[in-house]
C-alpha cells in the first residue's frame, strides 16, 4: 500500500470506517535515521488513527535499533516490520519480502527492533544513540507532545514465500524471536498481487503460531465484510488485515463488530453489508470531496495530482465519464467543478 496509505487517506479512513488499527506507508529505517523530511513525512499522523502503527522496512539491525527510539518518540503505538514487500528494487537489496532468502538477518533485525523499544520505555534519549543533533530536532518537532515511555510491540508483516511457499519454515524463523504479531499475506514475492491468495497456507501458519503467545493474523483478498468474517471463521487466524478492499471504500470498516460475532459463531454474516453498492452516490462523492480536501491541506510541496487515483477509486459502476475527468484534475478548484452537479442533487 505504499502510494495509498498515507495520512489523508488513513484520516478518511479513521472518520468514515473506524477500523480498530492503522498501518502507516512502509518508510526506510536508514531515511528516518538521517532525518530526510520527505521521508519523516511518512511518519506524520492524526490521533483520530489510534491505534497507529509505524510501519518501517530495510536491511541494518542497528538502524531499526534507532528507528525504535524514533517511532516511541512519536508517540505511536506499535512498530511493524515490512518483510513482505514485492518490489523487485526493495527485495533486491535484502528488503521488504527479500529478508525471507536471509532468515537470520531478519531475526537480528526482530532482535534489534525490540532491543531498541525496550530501551526506549526504559528511558534512553535520542542523543545517545548515535542519530545527528539535526535528526532529533526534526523528531521532537514533529511530536506533537511528550508521550509517556512505554515499550512499544514489535510485529512482522511477511508472504509465504520468496518465489516458493516456505512458510512452514519460514515462520519458525520468526516465532523464535517471539513477535507481538505476525501479519501473513497469502502470496509470495514472485506471485506479486496476481492470482488468489492462498488461505489454505494461511490456515498452516496459524496451526503453528497459536502454539505460541504470537498472534496471527491474515492478509489478501479481502474485499468485502463477508470474505473477513469467512476466512477468520474458515482459517481460524486472530483478525485481518484489509489494504487493496478499503480504497475508496473506508465503509468497509464498519462492519467490523458483526464480522467479530460471525467468526465466533462460525457462519457467514447476515446480509446486507454496507458496502459501497449500499452507500448513495451522493455520500460518497461528498467523502471523496472531503479527502481531497483534506489531502489538499496537508499537502504541503507534494502535487495535487498524486491525489487522482484516490478519486478514481470512488467511482463505481457506470461513472466511467465522471472517473475520466477527476482523474485529470490538477487542483482541488477542479475537482469541485467536476463534482458539483453530483453534489448539489437532493
Amino acid at each position: 500500500m505504499d502510494g495509498v496509505t498515507d495520512v489523508a487517506f488513513r484520516f478518511i479512513s479513521a472518520k468514515h470506517g473506524r477500523p480498530d488499527i492503522h498501518f502507516t506507508e512502509f518508510t526506510h529505517v536508514e531515511g528516518i535515521c538521517r532525518g530526510i523530511p520527505a521521508v519523516l513525512r511518512n511518519l506524520e499522523y492524526n490521533k483520530i488513527e489510534r491505534p497507529a502503527v509505524a510501519q518501517v522496512f530495510g536491511n541494518e539491525p542497528a538502524a531499526f535499533y534507532k528507528v525504535a527510539h524514533i517511532i516511541g518518540a512519536l508517540g505511536f503505538d506499535g512498530i511493524d516490520i515490512n518483510m513482505g514487500c514485492p518490489d523487485r528494487a526493495v527485495a533486491s537489496r535484502g528488503c521488504g519480502a527479500g529478508l525471507i532468502q536471509t532468515p537470520k538477518v531478519a531475526q537480528e533485525i526482530i532482535r534489534a527492533t525490540q532491543d531498541g523499544a525496550r530501551d526506549f520505555a526504559e528511558g534512553r534519549s535520542l542523543e545517545k544513540i548515535g542519530l545527528s543533533e539535526t535528526t532529533c530536532q526534526a523528531v521532537r518537532q514533529m511530536a506533537s507532545e511528550n508521550f509517556p515511555l512505554r515499550r512499544l510491540p514489535v510485529s512482522v508483516k511477511t508472504r509465504l514465500g520468496y518465489d516458493c511457499i516456505v512458510i512452514e519454515d519460514w515462520i519458525h524463523y520468526l516465532l523464535e524471536m517471539e513477535p507481538s504479531a505476525i501479519i501473513l499475506h497469502g502470496r509470495t514475492l514472485k506471485q506479486g498481487y496476481r492470482g488468489n491468495a492462498d488461505w489454505e497456507a494461511i490456515g498452516r501458519a496459524v496451526e503453528i503460531a497459536h502454539k505460541t503467545q504470537t498472534l496471527l493474523l491474515g492478509n489478501g483478498d479481502i474485499l468485502t465484510p463477508a470474505d473477513a468474517c469467512n476466512k477468520i471463521s474458515q482459517y481460524g487466524v486472530d483478525g485481518v488485515l484489509i489494504g487493496r478492499g478499503a480504497m475508496g471504500n473506508p465503509w468497509i470498516f464498519l462492519e467490523k463488530d458483526a464480522i467479530r460475532k460471525g467468526a465466533r459463531a462460525g457462519a457467514p454474516l447476515p446480509l446486507p453489508f454496507p458496502t459501497m453498492l449500499e452507500i448513495s452516490r451522493q455520500d460518497r462523492w461528498t467523502v471523496a470531496l472531503e479527502h481531497a480536501e483534506y489531502f489538499d491541506r496537508i499537502r504541503g510541496t507534494i502535487p495535487f495530482p498524486i491525489m487522482r487515483k484516490h478519486l478514481g477509486w470512488y467511482a463505481r459502476g457506470k461513472e466511467g465519464g465522471l472517473r475520466s475527468q477527476v482523474v485529470r484534475a490538477f487542483s482541488l478548484a477542479e475537482v469541485k467543478q467536476l463534482l458539483d452537479p453530483v453534489l448539489s442533487c437532493v
